[in-house]
């Protein structure tokens, strides 16, 4: 099956076409959200992906929306990030670094008590933040506030704060940087008329509204080369209240110019629910048809629908995300046709080794 053979385009040189997707873990060493010993273990465990992608990091103070996610814009935090790329390359992996900005996904707590910022001062609805403090401290989910309209001085800054980042990426070890503009986050926020009230270059028509991602994707590029970027898209994907009836049209506008631009990649995040919409093939056509580069699908695949996939050409590889958590020696397993542990949502976020580092790999029976 192609999911197991290797995989070459241009910056890529993978072992096999799976990829281990981000997902936020929340197990920085405090204060200071600063990489460690442990998340270096973890993701060095799972380093047989053809390609990693590490849960989202912060670019700045403001941009965080969660309690313990990791930052890529301090000196501690590079050192820690510095631990985690080493010990990834020395297990064979390739690892490129997730960079968020939450926008109106955050609270207070994170902003020094101010406002989150956002493309329009719009709150979420059903949307809530992990949040330890005092007031919490044993984590709780909060609701987010309505947030602060970001002037161009707000978006000039993150712009930079993302091409800081990313060269902050490079010289912590990591092969690339993902940009996240999906699952309702900053970038998204700017993508989708819902969230996007704006009057302005950023706002109103689907070409004004991908201006913000394409700013971004060009400074990061400047930075450290295109061929180093990938970006992550959520066009079916509609929670954090970001429904929006001209996603799928602005998405693939987006995905033109960013082929133009010469990036690495597009990601597709995909909704992985039970009941989750199905991505009609039209879409996948037409997105290969504007995107020369390459394509990583992830929502809820096995094998048989992985396959199916890259052999239809809609997608080069696929990403696995909670069967990664569970199962550090996932391509073994599934290559071949191993059982697979299932994961404890419990401490999914925060906490210790348990249930991070202490999955084993596959044992055969004596």
């Amino acid at each position: 099956m192609k999911l197991f053979t290797p995989y070459s385009n241009g910056r890529f040189d993978l072992g096999n076409r799976m990829v281990m997707a981000p997902m936020t873990r929340s197990r920085t060493t405090q204060p200071g959200n600063i990489p460690n010993e442990m998340m270096a273990e973890y993701y060095a465990q799972r380093a047989s992906a053809g390609l990693i992608i590490t849960e989202a990091t912060q670019i700045s103070d403001d941009s965080q929306g969660y309690s313990f996610t990791p930052g890529v814009y301090t000196h501690e935090q590079i050192q820690g990030w510095r631990k985690v790329t080493s010990a990834v390359h020395q297990a064979g992996g390739t690892i490129f670094n997730q960079l968020w900005h939450v926008g109106r996904v955050s609270h207070p707590v994170f902003q020094q008590g101010l406002a989150p910022i956002a493309p329009s001062a719009i709150k979420p609805t059903d949307t809530q933040v992990w949040i330890v403090d005092e007031a919490h401290p044993q984590g709780q989910m909060i609701d987010c506030q309505t947030p602060r309209e970001m002037t161009q001085s707000d978006i000039d800054r993150v712009v930079n704060d993302f091409a800081d980042s990313a060269a902050k990426a490079i010289d912590a070890g990591f092969d690339g940087v993902e940009i996240h503009a999906g699952n309702g986050y900053l970038i998204d926020q700017f993508l989708r008329t819902n969230s996007n009230k704006r009057a302005d270059e950023y706002g109103g028509s689907p070409l004004k509204r991908i201006q913000f991602l394409l700013d971004i994707v060009r400074a990061v590029s400047a930075k450290i080369g295109s061929d180093k970027v990938g970006v992550r898209l959520a066009p079916f994907v509609t929670f954090k209240d970001m429904g929006c009836p001209e996603i799928v049209e602005t998405i693939l506008l987006a995905a033109e110019s960013l082929g133009q631009q010469g990036i690495a990649y597009v990601h597709l995040s995909e909704a992985d629910w039970d009941d989750a919409p199905q991505i009609p093939e039209s879409f996948r056509i037409k997105l290969r048809q504007v995107f020369n580069g390459t394509i990583i699908v992830a929502g809820r695949y096995d094998v048989e629908r992985a396959s199916a996939v890259i052999e239809k050409g809609y997608a080069d590889l696929i990403a696995f995300g909670r069967s990664f958590i569970a199962n550090p020696d996932l391509p073994y397993r599934l290559s071949n046709q191993l059982p697979l542990a299932d994961f404890d949502k419990g401490p999914l976020f925060g906490g210790g080794a348990e249930g991070y580092i202490d999955y084993p790999e596959y044992q055969v029976n004596a």
